[in-house]
């Protein structure tokens, strides 16, 4: 079992920058597919980007692509989300989700595991 928390949201200026981490236990997090969602208000949980146990693929939500970054330190046991020239349409709730499926693809299901999520809130 993996238990994840997130950190680092907070309230930044449109175009202005965030990184997001998400700390994880357990001594299996090396092996995990590691994702991040999103949810704004009233709005349905959509996928962001994910990351491969060791790097190797990476995937983005073409909403955030060219603009974000995901990245991992197996060795800390984290998982991070670089965000920049952030805009008001990428405010919501960001989740950290962990799955033991090598390609779990952008579904939540796919992903067992999930943290309680860290608020980013873009203003214009």
């Amino acid at each position: 079992q993996v238990q994840l928390v997130e950190s680092g949201g907070g309230l930044v200026q449109a175009g202005g920058s965030l990184r997001l981490s998400c700390a994880a236990s357990g001594r299996t997090f090396s092996t995990y597919t590691m994702g991040w969602f999103r949810q704004a208000l009233g709005n349905r949980r959509e996928f962001v980007a994910a990351i491969s146990w060791n790097g190797a693929n990476i995937y983005y939500a073409d909403s955030v692509k060219g603009r974000s970054t995901v990245s991992r330190d197996n060795a800390k046991n984290t998982v991070y989300l670089q965000m920049n020239n952030l805009k008001p349409g990428d405010t919501a709730v960001y989740y950290c989700a962990a799955s033991s499926l090598a390609y779990p693809g952008y579904l939540e299901y796919s992903f067992a595991y999930w943290g309680q999520g860290t608020q980013v809130t873009v203003s214009s």
